[in-house]
């Protein structure tokens, strides 16, 4: 049975305007590999409502998850939950158990919960909120969407709280093998390889260092013995 798949929709003017390097897919696929669950596709969209509202309702059509990273903050551009609201159809307010949260979170701080911080619990209808114990303001999930802060830190302690909660598949497993070749001498042969083992993934990422030219060759699938068998037909291919 093939593992549950994932597609992921960054958030925010300053991913694609290069003044913010995102962090937030790297750490989303490694998880999600380890849980069995495959990233299929990743979107970084601007904080146009309508290219956000387009990219959800493309992606949680086609995959079983859809997480999206950004925009749940108080500021004017933080738009993400509004856009989640008007993807699915759902009527969009203040919600008081986030709010509660978001007054208990203040109050311990000392600080007002003004109208720009009440901003983080407008939460769509139906959704199901997402624990943020590093600094209170929740994320939601709703549907098949699972809508989390862009702080990466954030971000990874949202991630960690309702990874447990979704039904993952076989863990994918990797192995790496260095060789020392230009890819056009190691094409045909790693071809015919792919075709021996159509159940993996292999991959060839090149390199060159210290004038050393070559590549690395990447074998990835659910099934440790299958994989073993590709690495060692690999290392009879071409050998240290």
């Amino acid at each position: 049975m093939p593992n549950p798949t994932a597609a992921m929709i960054v958030i925010g003017d300053e991913i694609l305007s290069g003044r913010t390097r995102d962090s937030n897919m790297h750490h989303l696929a490694g998880e999600l590999s380890r849980h069995g669950i495959d990233l299929c596709e990743a979107r970084v969209v601007s904080d146009r409502p309508e290219a956000i509202v387009a990219a959800v309702n493309a992606l949680r059509q086609a995959h079983t998850h859809v997480f999206t990273s950004g925009g749940i903050g108080p500021t004017h551009d933080d738009i993400t939950a509004d856009c989640i609201a008007e993807a699915l159809g759902l009527p969009i307010g203040i919600r008081d158990d986030a709010r509660a949260i978001l007054q208990a979170h203040y109050d311990r701080s000392g600080l007002e919960l003004n109208a720009a911080r009440l901003r983080m619990a407008r939460i769509p209808e139906g959704a199901t909120l997402i624990e943020n114990p590093v600094s209170a303001a929740p994320g939601f999930s709703v549907g098949n969407v699972h809508v989390m802060a862009g702080v990466p830190s954030i971000f990874q302690a949202m991630l960690a709280g309702i990874l447990p909660t979704l039904t993952g598949g076989a863990p994918l497993l990797s192995q790496s093998y260095r060789i020392a070749r230009g890819e056009g001498e190691i094409a045909g042969p790693l071809g015919e390889l792919a075709k021996a083992f159509p159940g993996l993934s292999i991959g060839s990422y090149p390199f060159q260092r210290d004038g050393v030219h070559g590549a690395n060759i990447v074998i990835r699938g659910p099934e440790a013995t299958e994989v073993d068998a590709a690495m060692t037909r690999l290392a009879a291919l071409f050998p240290q």
